[in-house]
């Protein structure tokens, strides 16, 4: 068995950025009174569950293509996927409790990331399968 210990602990640490970005929401609810199931109260709920939500919608295209990543280019390339994918996000969910404005530089590196893993992965299937 090919064991991938850097993208493991990679979307082990993904997964674990997704948790800790509900954590927020939870307590914005708490704090301002917004009871499930409604989605929108006080700004700083808002800002705490956009945060969590856009993580969910990204996670979706990480969790899949770090492990594309992993098998066309070996781990070492998906554990550096998932680490710029991780700090990205967790710069990401800080920035944007704060202010919605301070989310920029986070989405940047992980979305920047994911892209560079996204075009590499079709580029080499491509190129493999024109060979």
């Amino acid at each position: 068995m090919q064991m991938y210990p850097l993208t493991l602990l990679g979307t082990l640490a993904a997964l674990a950025v997704f948790v800790w970005a509900s954590i927020p929401v939870g307590q914005a609810r708490g704090k301002h009174g917004v009871k499930a199931p409604a989605v929108t109260g006080h700004p700083e709920f808002e800002r705490a569950f956009r945060a969590h939500q856009n993580t969910m919608e990204q996670i979706v295209l990480f969790l899949p293509l770090v492990w594309i990543v992993a098998t066309l280019f070996g781990d070492l390339w998906g554990g550096i996927y998932s680490a710029a994918w991780v700090v990205g996000r967790i710069a990401y969910v800080i920035g944007y409790i704060k202010d919605a404005e301070k989310r920029g530089a986070g989405f940047l590196i992980s979305s920047l990331a994911s892209l560079a893993a996204l075009v590499g992965a079709i580029v080499a299937v491509v190129i493999d399968l024109v060979r």
